[in-house]
């Protein structure tokens, strides 16, 4: 049977530290679903399909071993309607532990048989967050190595910046 997880975040935009996640997180298993969140009360700054589509690009080395879709609702729903024995999470540092650790137990709570695990994001990566990627692009700063070609190349039409 194979070992599948699920990946789930907003990703507006992602970044090197999801794909490193991704990456790593292939060694442990054989497929990996990324779950784009559709949240219509969060103001996202790409389209959920533009999201689902740069993460595609980004990881298309990989395209056998990965899934890219949008979800909304329960993750643990989700993670069982794809036959998902896991929750891969990110983490960047000990700020991030307390929201993982309640989201886990939450999981737990709701589906005992889903697992949830935690890869820190590697060392280059953990001071990079999808909104601290924003933010610095608005302002036109070169952010052109934290995220993959495709995301830059998205950022840089949404912020016209310059090469």
């Amino acid at each position: 049977m194979k070992k599948i997880a699920i990946y789930p975040g907003s990703f507006d935009p992602p970044t090197n530290g999801h794909i490193d996640i991704v990456e790593r997180g292939l060694t442990i298993f054989d497929k990996i679903i990324v779950a784009v969140l559709i949240n219509p009360s969060k103001k996202s700054l790409f389209t959920t399909q533009e999201r689902i589509d740069m993460i595609h690009e980004s990881l298309a080395q990989f395209s056998t071993n990965i899934e890219v879709e949008s979800f909304n609702g329960l993750l643990v729903d989700f993670a069982s309607i794809k036959n998902a024995g896991a929750i891969l999470r990110g983490m960047r540092a000990v700020s991030d532990f307390e929201y993982e650790f309640q989201l886990a137990l939450m999981n737990r709570k709701l589906n005992n048989e889903i697992q949830s695990v935690f890869l820190m994001t590697g060392l280059r990566w953990s001071f990079i967050s999808s909104s601290i990627v924003k933010e610095a692009a608005s302002f036109g700063a070169d952010i052109s190595d934290m995220v993959p070609s495709a995301v830059y190349k998205k950022l840089k039409e949404k912020f016209d910046l310059k090469s």
